[in-house]
C-alpha cells in the first residue's frame, strides 16, 4: 500500500495503462486531417511505441500478445509511412516483406478496409456497403442500428458517414507510393468488388455467416441503385447523430475510433479551423498515454463532464437513493441479469450480421457474470445499510441475478468471463455473487464445484496462471507461469466462498508474496484484460489493486489469534509478518 500510494497523482485519482490494442494509434494518424499536429508534438514517441511493438521481422500484430496480422502490419506500417519513415528503412522492408507473404493488404479486415479507403490507397468499391439509409427506419424495426451495442453503433455511424460520401484524401507522391508498398498487384489492374469477401486466415475471427451474406447481396444491390434524395436524407441523420455525440461527450465519444471518426467527418463538414475540430483536437491527449514503450493509444475515457448534473445537486439522502437505486434497475435485462453499459436492445439474430471479422460479439450488449455479480454485490451492500429501502424490489433482484448467474454456470464449474483472463476471472465473479447472498462452498453444489474448477488449476508454485487464448478459444489455457492477477482472482474467489482447505489459500497468498518486488510492486506478468474475445487490454493497475485486496481479505478472515486453533504452518507466519510491515523473507528464507 505504501508503494500504491506514491502512484497517486496531484487531483487524487490513479492513472493507469489502459492500452493493449496495436491498431488504436495509427487510426489516430490519417494524414487527411491532422499528421501534421501529429507529427510535429507527438511523432516520437508514437515512433518508438510503434517501433516497439512490432515484433521481430517487423511483424505486426492486432494486440501487444497476438500473432502477426495483415490488420496490425498494415495499419501500423502506413502509420509509420505517415510519420515520415521512408520506404527504404530496413524495418520497413521486413514489415513489407512479411505483409506480402500473406497476400499483401487486400487480405485485411473490413475495419482496415474503411482506413485504407479513406487514406485513398484502397477503393470503397472494395467495401460492402455500410447502407447509410439504415439510419432512417423506424427504430423498432429489427436491425435498426438502435438495437445495437453502443460501441458497435457509435463506430458504424461515422463509418457509415465516411462511405456515403466517398471520403478520402487527395492523391499525392505518399499516396501512390503506398498503392505500390502494400500490394503485390498493380494497384490499377485490382478488381476492386472481388475484394470484399478477401479477409487473411490468420485475421479471421468471425466468418460472415449465411445471414450475413444474403444481407449483403441485397445491400449491395441497392448500392447500385440506390436514390440520391433518400441518401442526402441520411447523411443528414448520420451528421446530427454525429453532432449529438460531439455535443453530449465534449468530443470525446464512447471510445477512441468513434472519436478518430467523428473528428474525421466534422473536419470534412466544417474544414479544418472550425471550432468543432479544433475542440476535437484539444481531446485527442485524452486518449494518449506516455509509456516506457512509448506513446500508445487508450481503448476508452470516460468523459469529464458526465452530464449527471442532478446527482450533484441532490441534497437528500433518499432522492440520492432513488436515482441510484432506480437507475441500476432500468439496467436489468429479462434474463435477470446485467449488461455494460444499457439493456440489451436486440436478439441473438443481429450477432450473425457481425461484420467486422477480427472480433465477436459485438452486435449487441450481452448479459455478464461480471457485471451481474457487481451489482448484486453493490445492492446486498445497500440492503444491509438501508434494509427499509425497497427491500422487496431489491430481494427479486438479487434472486433473479442469482438464478441468471447458476445459468451461466459451466459443466466443469467454471463461468467464462468476458471482460479479463477468462476463466479465472469469471469464476470469481460467481462465486462472489453466491457469496454475497450468503452461500458456502458448504452450502451449494453450484458453490463448491466453482471452487474445485480453481483448485484443480492451482499450480505447484501455488499460484494460478491463465493464458489470453482462452478468450479466444474459450476454454481455459494454462499459462507457463503463475500470473499475479489471476494468482489474486482465484483467492478472492475461494475466500468469498470460506473455502475450508485453508491451506490452499495460503500456498496461494505465500506466492503472491513471493512474486512481490523489493519496492514493494509486483511485476506486470502477462496481459490481464480483454474486450470482444481477441483484443487483449492492458491493466496495469490490476498487479496492485488485486493483491492488496487479497491480503487484506486474507488478513481479516485469518488473523493471528486463529493460527493456535489449527496447526501453524511457515506461510501462515509468513503472512502474518508480511502484513505487519515485516519482511518475511529476511527472517525465514536464505536468499
Amino acid at each position: 500500500m505504501k508503494f500504491y500510494s506514491l502512484l497517486q497523482v496531484e487531483d487524487g485519482h490513479w492513472p493507469g495503462d489502459y492500452g493493449g490494442p496495436l491498431f488504436l494509434l495509427p487510426e489516430m494518424v490519417p494524414k487527411t486531417t491532422y499528421s501534421m499536429i501529429f507529427r510535429k508534438c507527438f511523432g516520437p514517441d508514437m515512433f518508438s511505441w510503434i517501433r516497439h511493438y512490432m515484433a521481430e521481422g517487423m511483424r505486426s500484430t492486432q494486440h501487444i500478445e497476438d500473432k502477426s496480422t495483415v490488420f496490425g502490419t498494415t495499419l501500423n506500417y502506413v502509420a509509420l509511412r505517415l510519420l515520415g519513415v521512408g520506404p527504404d528503412d530496413p524495418s520497413l522492408v521486413q514489415a513489407r516483406s512479411n505483409l506480402h507473404s500473406k497476400g499483401g493488404a487486400l487480405g485485411i479486415p473490413s475495419w482496415g478496409k474503411f482506413w485504407l479507403a479513406v487514406l485513398n490507397v484502397y477503393s470503397w468499391d472494395g467495401m460492402h456497403t455500410l447502407l447509410p439509409e439504415m439510419w432512417l427506419l423506424p427504430s423498432w424495426m429489427p436491425g435498426h442500428p438502435a438495437s445495437l451495442w453502443c460501441h458497435c453503433r457509435q463506430v458504424y455511424l461515422p463509418m457509415s458517414y465516411c462511405y456515403a460520401v466517398r471520403l478520402c484524401a487527395l492523391e499525392d507522391d505518399l499516396t501512390h507510393s503506398l498503392r505500390q508498398e502494400l500490394y503485390i498487384e498493380k494497384y490499377d489492374s485490382i478488381d476492386w468488388p472481388s475484394q470484399r469477401d478477401n479477409v487473411a486466415s490468420c485475421d479471421l475471427y468471425t466468418p460472415h455467416s449465411w445471414l450475413l451474406n444474403m444481407a449483403y447481396v441485397f445491400m449491395d444491390f441497392y448500392e447500385k441503385h440506390h436514390s440520391m434524395g433518400l441518401r442526402r436524407h441520411a447523411l443528414h441523420e448520420l451528421s446530427q447523430h454525429i453532432q449529438a455525440d460531439d455535443r453530449f461527450t465534449k468530443c470525446i465519444s464512447i471510445g477512441p475510433i468513434s472519436k478518430t471518426i467523428n473528428m474525421l467527418v466534422r473536419w470534412h463538414e466544417e474544414g479544418f479551423g472550425s471550432p468543432t475540430f479544433q475542440e476535437h483536437v484539444t481531446r485527442i491527449p485524452d486518449y494518449l498515454w506516455i509509456g516506457l514503450d512509448g506513446m500508445k493509444m487508450q481503448v476508452r475515457r470516460t468523459p469529464c463532464n458526465s452530464h449527471f448534473a442532478p446527482l450533484a445537486t441532490v441534497r437528500e439522502e433518499q432522492g440520492l437513493h432513488d436515482i441510484t437505486f432506480w437507475q441500476l434497475l432500468s439496467m436489468r435485462n429479462p434474463d435477470g441479469g446485467f449488461a455494460t453499459y444499457e439493456t440489451k436492445r436486440g436478439g441473438w439474430l443481429l450477432e450473425k450480421l457481425n461484420p467486422s471479422e477480427v472480433f465477436g460479439d459485438i452486435m449487441i450488449d450481452y448479459t455478464y457474470v461480471e457485471c451481474t455479480s457487481a451489482v448484486m454485490q453493490a445492492l446486498k451492500l445497500w440492503k444491509e445499510n438501508f434494509p427499509e429501502y425497497c427491500s422487496s424490489a431489491i430481494s427479486d433482484v438479487l434472486k433473479r441475478g442469482l438464478e441468471f448467474c447458476q445459468q451461466r454456470q459451466r459443466p466443469d464449474g467454471s463461468w467464462e468471463g468476458s471482460w479479463a483472463v477468462c476463466f479465472t476471472y469469471g469464476t470469481w465473479f460467481g462465486l462472489e455473487a453466491f457469496a454475497c447472498m450468503g452461500v458456502s462452498a458448504g452450502a451449494a453444489c453450484t458453490v463448491k464445484k466453482g471452487c474445485d474448477f480453481l483448485v484443480r488449476r492451482q499450480m505447484v508454485c501455488g499460484g494460478w496462471g491463465e493464458d489470453f487464448e482462452s478468450c479466444e478459444q474459450r476454454n481455459y489455457i494454462q499459462s507457463q507461469e503463475a500470473q499475479v492477477h489471476c494468482t489474486a482472482w482465484a483467492l478472492l474467489g475461494l475466500m468469498a466462498a470460506r473455502y475450508p482447505h485453508v491451506e490452499v489459500l495460503e500456498r496461494g497468498v505465500r506466492c503472491l508474496m513471493e512474486m512481490q518486488l523489493a519496492n514493494g510492486d509486483w511485476p506486470q506478468g502477462n496481459i490481464a484484460g480483454v474486450f470482444n474475445k481477441t483484443c487483449a487490454i492492458s491493466y496495469t493497475n490490476y498487479k496492485n489493486i488485486f493483491p492488496i485486496w487479497v491480503l487484506g481479505r486474507f488478513a481479516r478472515l485469518y488473523p493471528p489469534q486463529e493460527k493456535a486453533i489449527r496447526p501453524i504452518k511457515a506461510c501462515s507466519i509468513i503472512s502474518v509478518l508480511w502484513l505487519f510491515g515485516v519482511c518475511p523473507c529476511s527472517i525465514l528464507f536464505e536468499r
